[in-house]
C-alpha cells in the first residue's frame, strides 16, 4: 500500500498540480522502504506523468497549431522551442518550471526517445541524489 501511495504521489508531483513527491519519498524511506523500492516506484510514477504531460503538449498543438503558427511571435517561440528544447529539458527536474517544460516539449513535437531519456533519467537521477541525502 505504502508503494501505491508514493507511486501516486510522484505522479500527481509531475503533473502542474502543486504537490511534492519529495515528502512522500523521504516518508517511505524512513517507514523502512527498501531505497532501491522507493526508487523505482517514484521514478516510475514521476516518468508516467511526463509522459502524459508531453502527450498533453502534442496533442494541444493539433488544437493550436494555426493560432500558434500565424503570429510572429508564435513562430518564432516554436523556432526557439526546437532549437533549445532539449538543453531546456534540462531543467524539466525542477519545481514550478520542469513540469510545464514537458508540456511544452511535446506541443514544439521533441522526439519522443530523447525526451524520455533526457527528462526521465533527470528524474531517476533526482531521486538517487534524495536516498543518498536521507
Amino acid at each position: 500500500m505504502a508503494e501505491l501511495a508514493l507511486f501516486v504521489s510522484a505522479f500527481l508531483a509531475a503533473t502542474i498540480l502543486p504537490f511534492s513527491s519529495e515528502a512522500a519519498f523521504v516518508v517511505a524511506l524512513s517507514n523502512d522502504m527498501p531505497p532501491l523500492t522507493a526508487l523505482i516506484v517514484a521514478s516510475s510514477g514521476n516518468i508516467l506523468a511526463i509522459i502524459v504531460n508531453y502527450y498533453l503538449g502534442y496533442f494541444l498543438y493539433e488544437k493550436t497549431k494555426d493560432k500558434l503558427l500565424a503570429s510572429r511571435v508564435g513562430k518564432n517561440s516554436y523556432k526557439l522551442g526546437h532549437k533549445y528544447g532539449y538543453f531546456a529539458l534540462l531543467l524539466s527536474w525542477l519545481p514550478l518550471i520542469g513540469d510545464p517544460l514537458t508540456i511544452v516539449a511535446g506541443l514544439v513535437r521533441l522526439e519522443f526517445v530523447w525526451f524520455v531519456i533526457i527528462a526521465g533519467s533527470l528524474r531517476i537521477a533526482r531521486y538517487y541524489f534524495l536516498t543518498l541525502m536521507v
